[in-house]
């Protein structure tokens, strides 16, 4: 009974931990027009400070981002909210396609001295940093309704002919939902296996650039 009541305490004080801090959106844009973008990060806790630590990275092993974050370490004190600014700072990306990275963002609680023996979770939230060229042809809102789909045997064929990336919020197959389909980068085919070789309705949605979902399409998979 004793450790399911410090079981109980410990998981209700890593919940109010991890709502506490709260970065202001899903994703980022970086229009290539602009000197740099920006997101916010609120700490709605009452009582407890956290440090924040900031950083860019990728899904490339030894890629190294073009973008530094600032600040990258600071103090976040009880119902205060401070800026993140994301700048680019050179490099060689794409000048006709979307490239992505990753914004993320760690939270360190701070512990007062009746806490010494308190376990201390860092948090890290992870979203999508796009880098959005200017003067990129097409329009971003519009890209997921240009996907073509096909069957292939027992899979899935998935190809994204616009210069955005698209993200798929659901994807289901004769009313059946195709599990881990996420992003599907600009001029790339994906494949996923398929629940049945029989062909059907296919219906998808996708998330826009303001985390919002968009209006479902449904066609015939051919």
């Amino acid at each position: 009974m004793r450790h399911i009541l410090c079981f109980f305490i410990l998981s209700l004080w890593l919940t109010n931990s991890m709502a506490a801090v709260v970065v202001g959106g899903t994703r980022v844009i970086y229009n290539g027009e602009k000197k740099e973008t920006s997101i916010s990060v609120t700490n709605s806790g009452e009582n407890r400070p956290y440090l924040i630590q900031s950083f860019i990275n990728s899904n490339i092993k030894g890629e190294k981002p073009p973008f530094i974050v600032t600040p990258p370490l600071f103090r976040l004190d009880a119902e205060k909210e401070n800026t993140l600014r994301i700048t680019r700072t050179g490099g060689h990306l794409s000048t006709d396609r979307e490239s992505v990275f990753y914004l993320n963002v760690k939270s360190i609680p701070s512990v007062n001295e009746s806490e010494q023996n308190t376990l201390v979770i860092a948090v890290k939230t992870r979203i999508k940093l796009f880098y959005r060229p200017e003067g990129i042809k097409g329009n971003a809102e519009e890209a997921y309704k240009s996907l073509i789909f096909s069957q292939r045997g027992n899979q899935l064929a998935i190809n994204n002919p616009s210069n955005y990336y698209v993200t798929i919020g659901q994807l289901k197959v004769a009313g059946k939902v195709i599990p881990n389909v996420d992003m599907i980068a600009p001029k790339e085919t994906m494949y996923y296996l398929l629940p049945s070789r029989q062909p059907g309705l296919i219906s998808w949605n996708s998330i826009n650039s303001y985390g919002g979902i968009s209006a479902e399409i449904t066609k015939d998979l051919l």
